[in-house]
């Protein structure tokens, strides 16, 4: 096993098998791809190319069809030099690390595309190269919708509801309160205080919990009109691209999560679907542990 300081010099495609879970996926990588470009913060580098050495890797998606040798089944290697070549012409950069960042956003575009790292180092500063390294994830892209310039990201905000939460008299001026902040509504409950069925199997528990959630759900939206329940990426896109309010379910995104959360706390799960969202923060309600870590601020209400 590779030690943390044998794994920050490590090539890309080593970062990635280091840190790959239980199932693996499938990855595609170039290595040692070198390219001529004028880029640089120092006016010294202004108007002279220099030399960059680009070591790429791409975990994709398993696939699930038969590939029939027909290259338009994959991701392709040339989707991943046309990028590079694509963000360079775009326009003078001072920052490799911006310019690791545009190209990671255009190859996760990709729809096999699931994570990427990216090393890019300058060859032509010294006896030595310099570099940034860059590792992100499908999960870390927010929702795009046409705005007055453009595409443009929305970030929505993710509340968790306790049970007392659900059931309070005021239910209504809270959801009023939180729908003041201007920002899609993602709501997510918990378990209901109600007997459910104990299997003493982890995978069958997981799923009759995540199924006690979603009832939980419909119990919210009983409450009021505004809390439509969904369960589907495609569902939730659409809300926050109009800027609607929904409950989410779930069931559905959780196990069919490649990267998805492992257990079935509650305010876990909340908390992987904020960050999934790219949501401005998590809005936790009710007296309940908050697992550490989180790249999304968390509030308590």
């Amino acid at each position: 096993m590779m030690s943390d300081i044998e794994l920050a010099f490590a090539h890309p495609e080593d970062r990635a098998e280091a840190s790959a879970g239980a199932a693996p996926r499938d990855r595609i990588s170039l290595r040692d791809h070198v390219v001529e470009a004028d880029i640089g913060a120092f006016q010294k580098e202004r108007g002279h190319k220099q030399r960059l050495r680009f070591n790429v890797v791409v975990e994709v998606r398993p696939v699930t069809e038969p590939l029939e040798d027909d290259v338009d089944r994959i991701l392709s290697y040339d989707r991943i030099t046309e990028s590079i070549a694509a963000e360079l012409a775009a326009e003078r950069l001072n920052l490799l690390e911006t310019l690791a960042e545009r190209v990671a956003e255009r190859i996760l575009a990709e729809p096999a595309a699931m994570r990427i790292f990216i090393r890019i180092e300058k060859l032509d500063v010294g006896p030595y190269s310099l570099g940034v390294e860059i590792v992100r994830s499908r999960a870390e892209h927010p929702v795009q919708k046409a705005g007055d310039e453009g595409m443009e990201s929305v970030h929505p905000l993710v509340v968790y509801l306790d049970n007392a939460t659900i059931h309070a008299a005021d239910l209504s001026t809270r959801l009023d309160a939180l729908l003041a902040e201007g920002l899609p509504l993602i709501l997510t409950v918990g378990l209901p205080d109600l007997p459910r069925p104990v299997t003493g199997h982890k995978p069958t528990q997981r799923r009759v919990d995540l199924l006690a959630m979603e009832q939980n759900a419909w119990t919210l939206a009983a409450r009021d009109p505004r809390c439509v329940v969904v369960a589907t990426r495609t569902e939730i896109d659409w809300a926050i691209k109009r800027g609607q309010s929904v409950v989410w379910a779930p069931s559905k995104l959780v196990l069919d999560a490649v990267d998805g959360p492992k257990g079935s706390d509650p305010v876990g799960l909340a908390l992987w679907l904020a960050e999934t969202m790219s949501a401005t923060a998590l809005v936790v309600h009710g007296e309940v542990a908050v697992p550490a870590g989180s790249r999304v601020p968390v509030r308590r209400a």
